[in-house]
């Protein structure tokens, strides 16, 4: 048997927003299998790790560096372990997964991906509202402000809202003026609606809605600091109304149903 089928594997797993009830089926079932477990204590529900089987050595990332993780993940799968790397709602949303990746595969190491809640969406469920609403919008933009990590010019918040569709800003919300001033300065009217959800889905979740005028005060005033999610566009509060879907419109044909004319 050759060295690489001696070796175990990583599965990276995404854990959802926080709610240890929206991991997948396929998610929990890693980690109940898992024989180690790798996870983002930061912003993971540490009640997750509940799922584990009694014992299971569980290491806490947040303060380990990229060097440290993947020693730990070379260790297990050396012997033979299946790893369960715990990442925050989806691992492809700033989940710097595609550098331990990178590791993997000059180890050798099989690995894959199963994908998660983000707290994108679990923002839009708090607030009970559909980013792609016809005629206001069909776009939905995930992004962040630029921080310590730098953001490609081309893709400066400021130029990203000059198409004013929907927006899911991450990361953000420690500058809440930067922000609005940037989507101001793109093109969003003062007026636009915007809504930031702190720990979406957590027991302790917070939702602080206004415009683009009031908000940077609101949030300040809720001492909301990070885990927020900023969601901006007329999708949040369609003023001028929304046209209804062609999906469900009795008029409408499709594969499925034959319209008919009312």
């Amino acid at each position: 048997m050759s060295e690489n089928k001696l070796k175990g594997e990583v599965i990276f797993v995404g854990a959802g927003p926080g709610d240890p009830e929206l991991i997948t089926i396929k998610g929990s079932r890693a980690l109940e299998r898992a024989d180690r477990v790798i996870y983002a204590g930061s912003l993971v529900n540490p009640d997750l790790l509940n799922l584990c089987r009694p014992g299971t050595p569980c290491h806490d990332s947040a303060s380990l560096t990229l060097e440290e993780v993947a020693a730990l993940m070379l260790e297990g799968t050396k012997k033979g372990e299946t790893i369960v790397r715990l990442h925050t709602g989806d691992p492809s949303m700033y989940g710097a997964i595609k550098e331990q990746f990178d590791r993997l595969d000059q180890e050798g190491i099989s690995y894959s991906v199963v994908p998660g809640v983000s707290s994108v969406f679990a923002a839009a469920a708090a607030v009970k509202r559909e980013f792609t609403l016809p005629d206001i919008s069909q776009t939905l933009i995930l992004t962040r402000l630029a921080g310590r990590t730098p953001v490609p010019d081309r893709e400066a918040l400021t130029h990203l809202a000059q198409h004013q569709s929907s927006m899911a800003i991450f990361l953000s919300v420690q500058d809440m003026g930067s922000v609005v001033e940037a989507l101001l300065e793109g093109g969003y009217p003062v007026s636009t609606p915007i809504a930031v959800v702190a720990k979406a889905s957590w027991p302790d979740e917070e939702i602080v809605v206004g415009t683009l005028e009031t908000i940077a005060d609101k949030v300040n005033a809720a001492g909301i600091r990070k885990q927020a999610q900023i969601l901006v566009g007329d999708f949040l509060d369609p003023a001028g109304g929304y046209a209804r879907s062609k999906l469900y419109d009795p008029t409408f044909t499709h594969e499925f149903r034959q319209g008919k004319e009312t």
